[in-house]
């Protein structure tokens, strides 16, 4: 009898090729839709975009002819509580969220798992673009997806070995040229549209009126001020901006101005020429590691948001899940509420968030 797998299927190309890849290779495969309570935008080849109880009827129905059961699990209030309500408090905090980071492990790899195990699964795949590699002293070591311009190892650096154990990326080694043809091929259509990395609970209009929805508060304008404490303008927002950007201050100047602070207790933005943007190190908090956890300083390649490159660093773990981050050369836009991924050659070893230097 073959072994059950469950799939966590959104609608998208990716989750449903890699349900049908797991199906040709023998595993008995059922699916997993959660409601979020923020539908994607739905795929339309007629014009008119399909409501989303018919987005998920859709699905259901794709399973049907793939070959495998969706079930429907209401994840509702904890999307709302883990994910959305953070996202707002970040912003509120002059931070820079990152909900995949939080998505992952606490839906997906949490919720997602464990209703899975309770549909007799061994174990939970997704739709992402990385590699889990088992050795032979019964460890899983998360890898980097071959396809260098997919690549998504990042969004999974807060999983722990237990949740890796259970885990499986039948994309790992494709690329979405492929799947996007395989797909074709195949008849599998998706039913909504959007990458996975998308802020997929914002389908439509800005972040400042998502914000402004759910917490009920207007964002305000407020003073815009040089390193050296000098007002030069007035910014419409904090929730506008993010340490590293250049758009939308308007402000005059021999040189460009960019975001080097958001001080949300002041309401107050703070810029400066590209120089002071440059940091040597961050702390970090929550750090979670998906290997054994090192007894000292330990040398790694870190990323410090998704569509950065890796740079050579030092991390210095410190008490509990508290640590230090030291670059071997400066980086730019060290972003407060950003996650540092570590890497040691292509696998993920760990993360932690970034916290005001």
């Amino acid at each position: 009898m073959p072994r059950r797998i469950a799939v966590a299927v959104s609608g998208g190309v990716d989750s449903l090729t890699a349900a049908f890849l797991l199906k040709r290779q023998g595993w008995d495969v059922v699916g997993i839709h959660f409601l979020s309570g923020y539908p994607k935008p739905a795929r339309s080849t007629s014009g008119a975009a399909p409501s989303s109880l018919g987005a998920t009827d859709r699905l259901v129905k794709m399973g049907d002819v793939l070959g495998f059961p969706v079930h429907v699990i209401d994840c509702r209030k904890l999307f709302q509580k883990r994910v959305v309500d953070y996202f707002v408090r970040s912003y509120r905090r002059g931070r820079t969220p990152n909900p995949c980071m939080v998505c992952n492990p606490v839906v997906k790899f949490g919720r997602l798992l464990s209703a899975a195990r309770g549909l007799g699964a061994e174990r939970l795949a997704t739709g992402h673009y990385a590699r889990s590699l088992r050795d032979g002293k019964g460890w899983v070591h998360l890898h980097r997806g071959k396809d260098p311009a997919k690549e998504q190892s990042y969004f999974l650096g807060f999983l722990t070995q237990r949740q890796l154990q259970r885990a499986e990326f039948p994309l790992g080694e494709w690329k979405k040229t492929d799947v996007v043809r395989l797909a074709e091929e195949n008849g599998i259509v998706p039913v909504s549209a959007g990458e996975s990395q998308d802020v997929c609970f914002i389908a439509g209009g800005s972040c400042g009126d998502f914000l402004a929805a759910q917490s009920g508060d207007v964002p305000e304008s407020g003073p815009i001020e040089d390193t050296a404490g000098r007002t030069i303008g007035v910014h419409p927002g904090l929730h506008r901006f993010t340490v590293g950007q250049r758009r939308g201050i308007n402000c005059p100047g021999p040189e460009p101005y960019y975001v080097i602070r958001l001080d949300a207790e002041r309401n107050r933005l703070v810029v400066g020429h590209r120089e002071a943007l440059f940091a040597d190190g961050c702390p970090l908090s929550g750090v979670r590691w998906t290997t054994k956890p090192p007894l000292g300083p330990l040398r790694v390649c870190v990323r410090i948001r998704y569509r950065s490159r890796e740079v050579p660093a030092t991390v210095l773990p410190a008490r509990h899940s508290e640590a230090s981050l030291r670059f071997d050369r400066p980086q730019a836009a060290v972003a407060p509420g950003q996650a540092a991924v570590f890497y040691c050659g292509t696998e993920v070893i760990g993360a932690g968030w970034i916290e005001p230097i």
